[in-house]
């Protein structure tokens, strides 16, 4: 088929995962055509998102508050528990969102109950078409990207935005390097109720295979993510409900009193991604597309919705939404971002990995430093919730 025969759009965004579909809703409100490419799928593994503040209110500016306010629970109370035995070990330390003006960090809900408000809400959105179909090919042109696959006819768009994950087909056509690289856990996940109250309080605590996070849900229940050695994984896996829950109950030392497991379990190899450059040749990357690391600190997808938020931004006043000057602002914009978020999480992952005095020392006084220093301690709580409003 020839390239005339292409059904033209003015941005494709290929994923639908969460990060796609907030990319359709904020991307196609400025009254430009948009596609968005690829299944939706909401699976229910026990995964749960911490939207920080900033990304609440973003969703929320993009209609989604009244959905999203059932699902999701506050976090007002961030705790790190240091559990690795280090001579070094530091007394739990607390963050408390009213220590900056905040009725909460964020709010946690289920991966599955986010994407399918998404979804609802993107099906609604004039302008946008939804096409459940897989890329096949991507053929760069100087006016425009061409995308061909399955079940749906060859369109051509004069922007593509990757949200298409880890192997991302954009980011290969796009001739954008990327260092890939795997850490010796596995996140163990799942839903549980508990006998005591959370107190809108998420725990983390800090083992010499990973943490081992605690966050709440509507209601008597939290989410587990638990990074822990494979071999061991293996053998919590096989564990049955009744005993899965004493084990975690254990490791997070009856925090929450006796527990059940309330919903599906999940497990997940842990691996981290960077790219060289967020975008090239009418191509952006977002989410996992661009950057991948372990669940500390939740930066996962409010990164992504970050990369959201920038994207718009560059998009504003563009005659050409896939031009140099876009692709060239938006790689300004997110390379400081994501590269110092990711270096931190990496950092703080393998100090935990290794029992070397000298990286224990570094996160010990770490520790130490953001629960005696005010200041210290509030300018990474600004940092943490970011702002996608502006």
């Amino acid at each position: 088929m020839n390239a005339q025969s292409a059904d033209p759009v003015d941005i494709a965004i290929v994923g639908a995962g969460a990060a796609g579909l907030a990319a359709a809703l904020a991307l196609g409100r400025e009254g430009r055509s948009v596609a968005l490419i690829g299944p939706v799928a909401t699976p229910r593994d026990g995964r749960t998102v911490a939207l920080f503040d900033g990304s609440w209110r973003m969703l929320c500016g993009l209609g989604l508050e009244e959905a999203l306010s059932d699902k999701a629970a506050p976090l007002c109370v961030m705790r790190l528990v240091d559990d690795s035995g280090s001579l070094f070990r530091q007394p739990p330390v607390e963050f408390r969102a009213s220590e900056i003006g905040l009725a909460a960090f964020g709010w946690n809900v289920e991966n599955a109950d986010l994407t399918a408000i998404l979804a609802e809400k993107a099906a609604a959105l004039p302008g946008l078409t939804m096409i459940p179909g897989f890329v096949r090919a991507i053929e760069p042109e100087a006016d425009g990207v061409r995308l061909t696959g399955d079940g749906f006819a060859p369109l051509k768009a004069r922007l593509v935005a990757g949200a298409d994950g880890r192997n991302s087909k954009v980011r290969a056509a796009a001739a954008i390097e990327s260092r890939d690289w795997r850490y010796p856990q596995v996140a163990l996940t799942a839903i549980f109720a508990h006998r005591r109250d959370h107190g809108d309080t998420s725990t983390e605590f800090h083992t010499r295979q990973g943490p081992c996070t605690l966050v709440p849900l509507p209601g008597r229940r939290s989410s587990l993510v638990w990074l822990t050695d494979p071999a061991e994984a293996e053998t919590i896996v096989a564990l049955d409900d009744a005993a899965f829950a004493r084990r975690v109950e254990d490791q997070v030392q009856s925090l929450l009193g006796a527990m059940t497991v309330s919903g599906a379990r999940g497990r997940v190899p842990m691996g981290g991604l960077s790219v060289e450059r967020f975008g090239a040749g009418r191509m952006a990357l977002i989410g996992e597309a661009a950057h991948i690391f372990p669940p500390i600190g939740a930066q996962g997808l409010n990164l992504g919705l970050r990369d959201v938020a920038d994207l718009r931004d560059a998009l504003e006043g563009a005659a050409d939404p896939g031009g140099e000057s876009v692709i060239a602002a938006y790689d300004r914009a997110r390379r400081v971002d994501v590269r110092l978020r990711t270096g931190a999480v990496d950092m703080l992952n393998r100090t935990l990995l290794t029992d070397l005095v000298p990286a224990d020392l570094l996160r010990g006084a770490g520790l130490l430093a953001l629960s005696r220093i005010g200041p210290l301690r509030r300018f990474v709580m600004r940092q943490g919730v970011g702002d996608h409003t502006r």
